[in-house]
């Protein structure tokens, strides 16, 4: 038997589809299992131990021409099975015209006219259950709802050499300050004072994000204690560095599924989503700041701008309350010791 689980949307929709490729490894252990996705999203699933093979679709550049050639290699690979998690109509087109018989995806909007089988797009559960429910024609099992990802040998070694240049004797804490859109980042001077804070209350900092985001983490980096790895490490190697992290702090963003892949606490702040949309930390210790205001959510994915002007969702979350909350939940550990705080 042949799989195909397509997902070509942003990099963190692409590591909450791992427990999917587990769970449907684990139903169909004989089976060939293979994963189309974009070119940005591509190195989150590398060394993946139940993927056969990674393939690319490029819908961002010469979209129609990559469609078509992505159409004539899913034909020559006569998949039986198509998983859908992304309800899209370009995907739904894809494996349709790719003469998949069996193309499982959720009952809604347009797209769904073209899969066989139409399951429910259950509301206010996390998106990896949601996920998970394509393999309900085949199972009713409970299936681990843990991410995964899988950084190789050399991968670890690189950040650990990164790493090297801080105190091994201090909690690390990584921050996120980055976000592509705008109103999903809690405010750089709100950052700034933070990361100042818990360098003066004994921990190291550690500030990740994308190449873009490299200047962002450069302002709030304190002088002292602190590393910036912003673009300087792929997408498996800041998982490797969160990996090595006691925290994480960080926005609505794709590094709060790195860190949940990893198993390291998330401690994000929410401003214009919020958590009913699916897609928050999960683990037992992970926590959420937000703000209740009748303008929340203004949208899916946040905006480039605050429609009302005030950004109030995350301008009333203040400094202090995250460091507060830090430092409650750092003392629960018997090794920790508070250095400097008043």
């Amino acid at each position: 038997m042949k799989i195909l689980i397509v997902h070509t949307a942003f990099l963190g929709d692409v590591i909450l589809i791992t427990p999917l490729i587990k769970a449907a490894k684990k139903l169909f252990p004989e089976s060939v299992l293979d994963v189309l996705v974009i070119p940005q999203t591509y190195g989150v699933l590398q060394h993946n131990l139940y993927i056969n093979e990674i393939l690319i679709f490029d819908k961002r550049k010469n979209k129609i021409l990559n469609f078509l050639k992505t159409l004539f290699l899913l034909r020559k690979r006569h998949y039986d099975i198509a998983l859908l998690p992304h309800s899209s109509m370009t995907t739904s087109f894809l494996t349709f015209f790719s003469h998949i018989k069996t193309r499982i995806g959720f009952g809604r909007w347009l797209s769904s006219s073209l899969l066989t089988h139409r399951i429910p797009f259950r509301k206010r559960v996390h998106r990896i259950e949601k996920n998970l429910d394509l393999l309900k024609p085949f199972s009713v099992e409970k299936f681990d709802v843990q991410t995964e990802l899988f950084p190789d040998i050399y991968e670890i070694e690189s950040t650990e050499h990164l790493l090297s240049e801080l105190d091994p004797y201090k909690k690390k804490i990584a921050l996120a300050p980055g976000s592509i859109w705008h109103t999903k980042r809690w405010l750089e001077s709100y950052y700034k004072k933070l990361a100042q804070k818990l360098v003066e209350a004994g921990f190291s900092i550690v500030l990740v994000g994308s190449p873009e985001e490299k200047e962002l983490c450069e302002r709030i980096k304190p002088i002292s204690d602190t590393i910036n790895v912003a673009g300087k490490t792929s997408v498996l190697e800041s998982a490797a560095i969160l990996k090595n992290c006691d925290l994480l702090i960080c926005n609505d963003c794709g590094a709060l599924h790195l860190a949940n892949a990893m198993k390291t606490d998330v401690f994000a702040i929410f401003g214009p989503t919020i958590k009913d949309f699916g897609y928050y930390p999960f683990r037992k210790n992970d926590h959420i700041f937000e703000v209740e205001l009748s303008c929340r959510p203004c949208g899916n994915h946040g905006r480039m701008k605050c429609p009302l002007g005030h950004h109030n969702c995350m301008k009333l979350i203040e400094p202090e309350m995250v460091f507060f909350k830090i430092i409650n939940y750092l003392k629960k550990s018997n090794d920790f010791l508070l250095i400097n705080h008043e």
